[in-house]
């Protein structure tokens, strides 16, 4: 019986490689990688150099020489119209970021429970992420038009709040503070999704426990629901300080960086550097700053977010 039972094991038993098979397999597997990577490095990595390359330069439609300087990266931190457009660039991107996730984080809580129509109304919500930026851009120009034109004053004018009424978009008080609300009427829904997402994950039976201990319903979000989202609302702080730094589609749709620019941004700088001036090494310095500032942010905030991850 015993000699029976050993043949039984010995056959059922997986068979061993022959030596070196894996590691055949593995050198094989690199074959198809490399159609991928020369892609990459014919899209990403040599444009990237050559843009590097070209902003050390004083390649410009009127000096096509292209010897090589430094002056483009010293404009940048010495000029003062360049400080101002960068601290309105760090204002859009927090706020963005901060009202987005906060509108996203509350839709998210309240479609995710028990709501008559909530998939309809996360469809609505929705809907705005999978717009042209640009056809967003258009439509809140009309929206915000001037008093007589808009549809916004329009509803003031009809509600009895005509006082209100503004020239939204060529006010200087007011243009930056509509450009915000494009961008977040936007991507909001896009939060609220990524926030659905990490609330199915929440188990039930701690939220219930928590409530029969007696926690309220902030102290269940707070100490509850908040720490198991915690990748979340990473992705999200991400995504939306990323956009946010890197915006152009709405403001150039809406004001191209006016009124007397007072929406203009990093990317429409680079914009008209490049295709209005012809200064191109200038917009190529932009170009490298803004991509090194948003590597940075970046990784100081999910440093940061990781950290607090772990002690939660």
């Amino acid at each position: 019986m015993a000699t029976v039972l050993s043949h039984e094991v010995r056959r059922r038993a997986p068979r061993a490689r022959p030596p070196g098979r894996r590691r055949t397999i593995g050198r094989n597997l690199w074959w198809f990688v490399i159609p991928g990577l020369v892609l990459y490095l014919y899209v990403v990595v040599i444009p990237t150099a050559q843009g590097v390359y070209m902003s050390f330069t004083n390649w410009s439609v009127y000096s096509p020489s292209r010897d090589f300087v430094v002056r483009n990266y010293k404009t940048i931190f010495n000029d003062a119209t360049s400080s101002d457009i960068l601290v309105r660039t760090l204002v859009i991107a927090v706020a963005t970021t901060i009202i987005q996730n906060v509108l996203g984080m509350v839709l998210a809580l309240v479609l995710n429970a028990r709501v008559f129509g909530r998939n309809v109304l996360r469809t609505v919500i929705f809907a705005p992420v999978i717009v042209s930026p640009l056809v967003c851009g258009y439509l809140f120009k009309y929206l915000f038009a001037p008093p007589g034109i808009g549809a916004v004053n329009d509803i003031l004018q009809a509600v009895g709040l005509g006082s209100l009424q503004e020239d939204w978009l060529g006010r200087p008080g007011t243009a930056l503070t509509a450009v915000i609300v494009v961008v977040c009427w936007q991507f909001v829904g896009m939060s609220m999704v990524i926030y659905l997402a990490g609330l199915q994950g929440v188990p039930a039976e701690i939220v219930e426990a928590a409530s029969i201990d007696g926690a309220g319903a902030v102290r269940r979000f707070w100490y509850v629901v908040r720490p198991m989202l915690a990748p979340a609302i990473t992705i999200n702080l991400m995504l939306g300080l990323i956009g946010g730094l890197k915006i152009f589609d709405q403001i150039y749709a809406t004001t191209q960086g006016g009124p007397a620019g007072q929406t203009e941004t990093i990317s429409t700088l680079i914009f008209k550097q490049f295709n209005i001036v012809g200064d191109y090494a200038a917009s190529a310095a932009l170009a490298v700053a803004m991509a090194v500032a948003v590597a940075v942010l970046s990784l100081i905030q999910f440093t940061v977010l990781r950290r607090q991850k772990g002690n939660s």
